[in-house]
This record gives structure tokens, C-alpha cells and sequence, in this order.
């Protein structure tokens, strides 16, 4: 039997996508969006050039701190999705660096759903030979020699587990403890 091997790793963050993380968005607002919800939680925050970025540290600390959930999406959104829709299919010209982080539950949804779909239409169109190429060093040294599936199947993961952290987040703002 004939395995359809894009179809079946599209599958999996297809059925995520749309039971578990694009209805778990629904009603975000900005406040709840920016809800610090411990001191010290890394977030998204307006630059002195206007620009949105995240907090960070290199090397991160160990823990990692806890997010707000502008911090986890705009991961999702630049890290996960839009850097590597650009790095693998496209001009291989953004950086987290250059590109602006979302500041708004809107702006975060849009560009979350955009970026999902622009990933999945690429990822649709590898063939059995697109998902055994190599990466190549474009985006990260560390992914060079890979097949491009291995990178395919990480950006599922990240889509995943980083979305259900999200949700968290989400049932501790409305278990009453975002204000």
C-alpha cells in the first residue's frame, strides 16, 4: 500500500489547527493577550523605534521564564512559521530580528493564520523527493543535513506544544487569575 507521506504529516497539524488551536483563539483579547501572569514573565513590548519585539536572553535562562501569551504566539507566528516559510521557500530574508512581532490579539490571529496557511501550501506541495531533500544550512547550521520532513514533523511539534501552552495560559486568565 501506497503511503501518502506529505498528506499524512499535513494531516496532523491540519487536525490540531482546527480542534484544539484556531478555536482556542476565539474571543483573545489585547488584555488577556499581554497578561503578565507572573513577575519577571518574558513579553512582547514596543521598542523606542515603535517596532514589536520579544524579551529574551542568550543563552536562555534554565528554566526559561514563564511567557504571556503575546510572547508564545509571536513564537509561533515569527519563530515557527514566518522565519521558516521565508528561509525555506522564499527569499531567505527575515530574522526575528527584522521582523515585527505581532502587538495586537488581532494582528497575532491574522498573521497566525496566514502563516499557517502559507506553511501548509508549501508543505503540500513536497513530493515524497521534496520531503527526503536535505534542508541545507539556510536557516539553521544545526538542520543541514536533515531530510526536510524531520523539519516539517519540528514545526508540527512546535506548532503543538506551544499552542497548548497557550491555552493554558487562557484557562488560568479566565479561572480569575488575569486580574
Amino acid at each position: 500500500m501506497a503511503v501518502n507521506w506529505t498528506g499524512e504529516v499535513l494531516a496532523q497539524l491540519q487536525f490540531h489547527w482546527e480542534y484544539s488551536l484556531w478555536p482556542r483563539l476565539e474571543g483573545l483579547t489585547d488584555e488577556e493577550f499581554h497578561w503578565t501572569p507572573v513577575p519577571g514573565a518574558w513579553a512582547v513590548r514596543e521598542g523606542p523605534d515603535g517596532r514589536y519585539r520579544p524579551d529574551g536572553a542568550v543563552p536562555e535562562p534554565d528554566p526559561p521564564p514563564v511567557t504571556t501569551i503575546a510572547w508564545r504566539l509571536g513564537h509561533i507566528v515569527v519563530d515557527v512559521l514566518e522565519t521558516r516559510v521565508n528561509w525555506h521557500f522564499g527569499d531567505r530574508t527575515a530574522t526575528r530580528e527584522n521582523i515585527d512581532w505581532p502587538a495586537t490579539a488581532t494582528d497575532a490571529r491574522q498573521r497566525l493564520r496566514h502563516a499557517y496557511e502559507t506553511w501548509s501550501g508549501h508543505v503540500q506541495a513536497l513530493d515524497d523527493q521534496g520531503l527526503a531533500a536535505p534542508v541545507g544550512g539556510a536557516e539553521a547550521p544545526q538542520w543541514a543535513d536533515f531530510p526536510m520532513v524531520a523539519l516539517v514533523l519540528h514545526v508540527n511539534r512546535e506548532v503543538i506544544h506551544h499552542s497548548a501552552e497557550v491555552a493554558t495560559l487562557r484557562d488560568l486568565y479566565r479561572a480569575g487569575y488575569g486580574g
